[in-house]
């Protein structure tokens, strides 16, 4: 793990960015402001260890309680009966083994290169429509295509991807190529798929900074909405509500669609989903009825982990820090940020927010954060749609997804895979697969010159 030295504080002021569609501009920042991008709850470290650092302000029992969730994260759980009882109850279907084998370094996924590959950090949400427009699981294999099984239980299937070029040029007459991805599932375990099913591929994002972005307050959020675009922009972010019992809803936050309300719910249904590990929100192993050697195997315990043990992995993910935004104050990276506002991007990727002042631990209360996320709801236009319905989520809308530590996934999971599915070979090809409400934006880009372009994803690649 390497540190940087953190740069000498510029007396520089530098002018407000142009937020496009959002409310106002953003107020005058120090460089010092603009590198802490989780407020108090920043590292200043650049190495492979720059997702997995606890917030500076824990003290010596939190930081135990942050060691124990991490090995709850790293530890694979194994199948039923074992020695280890503590962490036997895998499957009986999954997709991986512990958390960390599609958070790797607590970082992003990315999709595997062929049908044997070993990357666990990309899976297929299963969705038919169901009565009310809303999607559901699929009869036979459920809302989550699982291509891991324990002995003596077939998986479900193996996800097979394949891609077309779609070729373009920019304004300056560069030539640019993307991959167009389409999804097959090959060696289905328990015969054909219903004829209305509808696939959608998610890779695995980083999962640092959780529970600065769990504290926003939702008035904060819902505020940026404007489902009817009445400032007449184009952009028109609008909230997921997920149901909370009893006719309630909540905020949606988490998850590609905003489909997750806390961290803690977050982490619950990625073990019951993808390890197959039920708890006291997910009781039920996820088999269905024509799966009879899944609905017999041997369980871990009911549930199979407790509410202490998910209680130590969610403090865990929600305590871990944000890296330090670097470069900040250079020529390029300021040049690019302007670019970045004036091109719209900023009007959904919001730079700044601040949490409550009432959070789930006091270290994350009133922090003024740079995520580059509203947690809204955009219609991203039919290039990138899914057509998978999720609560008020349309298959066209996706979450705008946070922006802070881009620049360091190339160096902590050695790839530069971006989007729900990775499709995005890099930063550019990301903001060239915009369309919908950010298709302005996505032309403005065409339009750059080499340079600004440059300058422009420097300063993504600064964050």
């Amino acid at each position: 793990m390497s540190l940087y030295p953190r740069p000498f504080v510029r007396l520089a002021i530098i002018a407000a960015m142009i937020l496009g569609g959002c409310a106002g501009s953003e107020e005058p920042s120090s460089d010092a402001q603009r590198e802490r991008s989780g407020g108090d709850g920043t590292v200043f470290v650049d190495g492979t260890g720059a997702f997995a650092q606890a917030l500076p302000s824990l003290d010596a029992e939190e930081r135990r309680a942050f060691s124990v969730g991490n090995n709850f994260f790293n530890d694979n759980w194994v199948t039923a009966p074992a020695s280890t009882e503590g962490r036997d109850g895998l499957g009986p279907l999954f997709n991986a083994q512990s958390c960390s084998s599609c958070h790797e370094f607590d970082g992003r996924g990315e999709p595997p290169a062929t049908v044997e590959d070993p990357v666990r950090g990309l899976l297929l949400r299963l969705s038919i429509p169901g009565p009310d427009g809303t999607g559901q699981p699929e009869p036979t294999y459920g809302s989550q295509l699982q291509d891991r099984a324990i002995n003596d239980v077939t998986p479900e299937g193996r996800i097979v991807i394949t891609t077309t070029d779609i070729e373009g040029r920019f304004a300056d007459g560069t030539a640019y190529r993307l991959a167009a991805p389409s999804y097959s599932i090959e060696g289905l375990g328990y015969g054909p798929l219903d004829p209305a099913v509808t696939i959608s591929p998610r890779i695995a994002p980083a999962v640092f900074g959780v529970g600065l972005l769990e504290a926003v307050a939702e008035d904060t959020i819902v505020a940026r909405a404007d489902p009817q675009d009445r400032d007449g922009d184009g952009i028109s972010g609008r909230p997921n509500r997920v149901p909370a019992g009893n006719g309630s809803s909540v905020l949606g936050r988490f998850g590609w669609k905003a489909n997750v309300a806390s961290v803690d719910a977050q982490n619950a249904g990625a073990l019951h989903g993808d390890i197959g590990i039920t708890s006291t929100q997910h009781p039920k192993q996820h088999c269905t009825d024509p799966q009879t050697a899944c609905l017999g195997a041997v369980d871990g315990g009911r549930p199979e982990v407790d509410d202490a043990k998910l209680g130590r992995i969610t403090f865990y993910t929600r305590t871990l820090a944000v890296p330090a935004r670097r470069h900040v104050g250079r020529t390029d990276t300021d040049a690019g940020e302007r670019l970045f506002g004036k091109l719209g991007c900023a009007a959904c990727h919001v730079p700044r927010l601040r949490t409550a002042q009432q959070a789930a631990l006091p270290q994350l209360a009133s922090q003024n954060i740079r995520p580059y996320t509203d947690l809204l709801l955009h219609d991203m236009g039919a290039a990138l749609a899914d057509g998978q319905a999720n609560f008020q989520a349309s298959g066209s809308e996706w979450r705008t997804a946070p922006l802070w530590g881009i620049g360091l996934v190339e160096k902590i999971n050695g790839h530069t895979r971006f989007l729900h599915d990775g499709r995005a070979r890099n930063l550019e090809e990301a903001i060239l697969w915009h369309g919908g409400e950010a298709a302005a934006a996505q032309r403005g880009y065409l339009k750059l010159s080499a340079a600004q372009r440059s300058d422009l994803l420097a300063f993504v690649q600064s964050l």
